[in-house]
């Protein structure tokens, strides 16, 4: 019976092997257990441009089942705009494969809100980092790594990380639940927080996100809800399997 139940279980793993699930859908578990897309591998539906009420009609582009942000100039969310979902998040597990090309920045960003007047650079938000880390000066900028993938940007570095190689696909994930919050890469926790206690307003004040602009409509990173954010940090970056359940 014990080889039974093996020999069952082997081909079990097997069959899932050869026949990994569809980019862009939800299992009947998931659908079950509450997930949905926030993008379908199609459309830009659930998405518009950040500080705009549409898409933006160029730069981003969905093909083959992926939402990509193309080349520029490398700078923040200049040249073809930040994207947000139409929705707000407060309590919430979100996962999201990304594919960097060499030397790209970008990042997702949750509790994001749309601050007037409009910032210079991207909207402000809780970032986690996507980043070609070997590549990109900016992983060597902040404090003690926390500009690497998987940090919480600015604030957290990420620890115990394994990210894959660049032009392989990577697994994001950030959970927020009341004041707690995760990133997850790969399916390693690589940092973990809690908004708004002492110790994250500390890091708050060693940060970029001091300075008055980002605390001038509340204190930053402590929005009770956001949008969540794709951004265009002037390099190429694809995104796909972004999915998310309300906590």
């Amino acid at each position: 019976m014990k080889q039974f139940i093996l020999t069952g279980l082997l081909l079990t793993s097997f069959l899932a092997a050869q026949n990994p699930q569809t980019p862009n859908t939800l299992t009947d578990k998931e659908k079950k257990d509450g997930w949905k897309l926030l993008f379908d591998g199609k459309t830009t539906n659930g998405w518009r441009g950040a500080y705009k009420d549409k898409f933006p009609e160029k730069g981003w582009n969905v093909a083959d089942g992926l939402l990509t942000i193309q080349q520029s100039d490398g700078s923040e969310s200049q040249s073809f705009g930040d994207i947000v979902t139409t929705g707000e998040y407060t309590d919430f597990d979100l996962t999201f494969d990304f594919k960097l090309t060499e030397g790209a920045n970008s990042g997702l960003k949750y509790f994001v809100v749309e601050h007037s007047p409009k910032p210079k650079g991207s909207a402000f938000g809780l970032e986690f980092q996507v980043l070609d880390d070997d590549k990109h000066p900016d992983a060597k900028l902040g404090r003690n790594g926390n500009r690497t993938v998987g940090s919480l940007y600015d604030l957290i570095p990420a620890k115990n990380k394994k990210a894959n190689p660049i032009g392989q696909w990577n697994t994001g994930r950030v959970i927020s639940k009341g004041k707690h919050v995760e990133h997850w890469l790969n399916g390693t926790k690589v940092v973990d927080y809690e908004r708004g206690s002492e110790k994250f307003r500390e890091l708050v004040a060693l940060s970029k996100y001091k300075a008055p602009e980002y605390n001038a409509n509340g204190r930053f990173g402590e929005a009770p809800k956001g949008h969540i954010l794709l951004q265009d940090h002037g390099n190429k970056v694809s995104y796909r399997n972004i999915k998310i359940k309300t906590l």
